[in-house]
């Protein structure tokens, strides 16, 4: 037996669901809604390390940098999860924010056995994809200790990049590998050791702060609006058209002109239609702002 696995709070049995066996749908459901309740405050408890982590993303973001997330089972699906919304959601190119799975992209569907032990995949991957001290390599494992996430992370930490643990135990073997290491602490899951519960949920959730907050930073946001997704399916589009009235007070006509003549471009279309300025115009403004819409509008309005 791995004592150090057997002293994760993660892996304890959950004193509250013990008899969960014996209990009606109703009660399973509720007792399960109980225990995700306590997940929300436990990622809060997290908040300063969370910051820390969105500060460190964003200037490799600033320096042209990648974040690039790693993991293995759920872990890792959730961080391909997160960095596959962020192609459509923040309109970034791919390469930007990129997210690994241990046993490559078939263990998304399908279990991979023993690859989250392998420490020369987690180096391979890392030296691979030439990470260096502009970009931010995160490691998630619910336990801590997996073999194949600390391995990349030590190799990653060996090229220079920043350095970024998501666990859901105190004191585990990733502190010492990372520049910031956020710990929600969720405790023993509902079925003892299925870290897809709870610990899948507070992962996520700070996977949805790391990637939002980081873009919210880059100017990807206006209001609380996303500006910047792309428009690539019926749905998007509609959305566009909505963002575009929200901000601006145009009809729906209207607002189709401008997203038109700026090229399926929210934040331009939006920009253009504040300022009067034809699409180069716009655009080169947008630039001179670094993309910042609010920005580019007072400017707009200082330079009319």
């Amino acid at each position: 037996m791995d004592n150090y696995l057997a002293g994760l709070a993660t892996e304890g049995v959950n004193p509250e669901t013990q008899n969960i066996d014996t209990c009606t749908t109703e009660e399973m459901v509720a007792l399960i809604n109980r225990q995700d309740a306590l997940v929300a405050g436990a990622v809060g408890a997290e908040r300063h390390h969370i910051a820390q982590a969105v500060d460190l993303i964003y200037g490799c973001f600033r320096r042209g940098g990648r974040l690039i997330y790693l993991g293995a089972g759920t872990s890792g699906r959730l961080g391909v999860l997160d960095a596959s919304e962020c192609v459509p959601t923040f309109g970034v190119d791919p390469d930007m924010v990129q997210g690994y799975i241990a046993g490559g992209d078939i263990a998304l569907r399908h279990p991979v056995e023993g690859c989250e032990d392998s420490e020369e995949d987690g180096i391979a991957l890392v030296d691979g994809l030439e990470v260096g001290p502009d970009d931010a390599v995160v490691g998630i494992t619910a336990s801590g200790s997996a073999a194949y996430v600390l391995a990349a992370l030590r190799r990653a930490k060996e090229r220079g990049s920043i350095t970024i643990g998501v666990c859901t135990n105190a004191g585990s073997r990733l502190e010492g590998l990372c520049d910031v290491t956020i710990a929600p602490l969720v405790g023993p899951e509902v079925i003892s050791g299925s870290t897809r519960m709870k610990s899948g949920t507070a992962q996520k959730m700070v996977l949805n702060m790391l990637t939002t907050c980081s873009m919210i930073k880059l100017g990807k946001v206006y209001g609380n609006l996303m500006v910047d997704l792309k428009a690539s399916n019926k749905k998007l589009r509609d959305r566009a058209l909505r963002l575009i009235i929200h901000a601006t007070g145009l009809t729906p006509e209207e607002a189709e002109t401008f997203l038109e003549g700026a090229g399926g471009h929210v934040k331009l279309a939006i920009l253009m239609a504040k300022s009067g300025l034809d699409r180069e115009a716009a655009q080169d403004l947008l630039d001179r702002c670094e993309g910042r819409l609010a920005q580019a509008i007072d400017q707009g309005k200082k330079e009319a």
